[in-house]
């Protein structure tokens, strides 16, 4: 199916449409042209007197070849003109003084935080999107034999309980006390059998993965989910919930895709929900505003995003596997050095805020998942 091709257009064209608004948010400041052809403003009629209209901000020269449609194109989907060489290695190495220097007005020389936000989220989706292949036949086998593995430790568990219940029954004196441990029996047997049911489709799968034909990951994935609601008893408490992820559970791939779309189109709520927490580790500190939470939490959201593309391009290499490790443990050090140089911290307290910003990350987080899997599944 198209939509779910490994090279994802709708992935490219959403970064390219990304980058476009990016650059346009981020305005033309910085940027020379060549000695206007016009007296007037092509635009608004206004007296040039420079390589912009001072009326209407548009540019003196007009260009009119396909050439130059081309040339624009490529320019603004693959750099913010020359403020991305004197932004992004701020970014990796001195991001605090990158933050501080925006937020106290030294902002033409560098990509503004939103414009860098918007092109770094669609740059990781797309990436993610070019690395989602489908898992070789060795790594399927393996994941379906750990999961029968699993299976088959919950069906020993449940076939114990059941011998515990009948023991009791068995033991069972008094005409409530046999009713009582009935139920809890019926109980387990129900249990033990929804176990073998899901062991059992896990068996067909890793049979056929062996004999080399293909496994219906579907199937699988909606026996072990109508096992799991079963035994939640989701069906008569929850019928509207159980529908919704037997429905996923039928579809995985395309719940997957529904969820990344939703991801990148709402990555933004990422900073309202980091907001608060920067704002508790604040509060007490004079001169300190929501907007400088604002431009720090976009500039950060804006690294890990060109981080973990990064992280995912390595990881699919044999040559820099060993470095995704220390790739990743740079991220708490980045953490920690924004927020020392931005609101000029002690080391101290550097240490603590970045060790509760890490507990808050992954709260924001979470949150982030949840918000995706609601809009994805209704």
């Amino acid at each position: 199916m198209i939509a779910f091709m490994s090279v994802d257009l709708e992935s490219a064209g959403a970064l390219a449409t990304a980058t476009l608004v990016a650059k346009e948010i981020d305005g033309n400041a910085g940027k020379t042209h060549a000695a206007h052809a016009h007296a007037q403003c092509a635009n608004c009629n206004a007296p040039l007197a420079g390589a912009y209209c001072h009326r209407c901000g548009q540019a003196a020269h007009v260009h009119r070849s396909l050439l130059h449609i081309v040339e624009e194109g490529i320019h603004g989907v693959l750099h913010f003109d020359t403020k991305s060489w004197r932004t992004l290695p701020l970014l990796i190495g001195r991001p605090g003084l990158l933050t501080r220097r925006y937020i106290e007005g030294q902002r033409v020389r560098y990509v503004s935080p939103l414009a860098l936000f918007l092109f770094s989220v669609f740059l990781l989706f797309f990436v993610f999107s070019l690395l989602g292949s489908k898992e070789s036949p060795e790594k399927t086998a393996a994941s379906l034999q750990e999961a029968r593995k699993e299976q088959t430790q919950e069906v020993e568990e449940a076939r114990k309980l059941v011998a515990k219940r009948t023991a009791k029954l068995a033991q069972a004196h008094t005409a409530d006390g046999k009713e009582d441990a009935a139920e809890e029996l019926a109980d387990a047997q129900n249990d033990l059998k929804e176990s073998e049911i899901a062991l059992a489709a896990l068996d067909a799968a890793s049979t056929a993965s062996a004999k080399g034909q293909p496994t219906n990951d579907a199937e699988v994935s909606l026996t072990a989910t109508n096992a799991a609601l079963d035994k939640a008893h989701l069906d008569s408490r929850h019928p509207k919930l159980a529908r919704t992820v037997r429905h996923a559970a039928d579809n995985p791939e395309l719940t997957l895709y529904k969820m990344k779309s939703s991801a990148y189109k709402f990555a933004f709520m990422l900073v309202p929900l980091s907001l608060p927490f920067l704002w508790l580790m604040f509060w007490r500190r004079k001169g300190v505003t929501m907007y400088d939470h604002a431009i720090f939490t976009l500039y950060s959201l804006s690294f890990m995003s060109l981080w973990s593309a990064l992280i995912g391009l390595m990881a699919t290499s044999r040559f820099t596997q060993g470095l995704v490790v220390v790739a990743a443990l740079f991220i708490p050090i980045h953490i920690f050095l924004q927020l020392k140089e931005a609101y000029r911290l002690g080391w101290f307290s550097t240490a603590w805020r970045t060790v509760a910003l890490l507990i808050a990350d992954s709260v924001i987080v979470a949150l982030f998942v949840l918000l995706i899997l609601f809009i994805s599944l209704n």
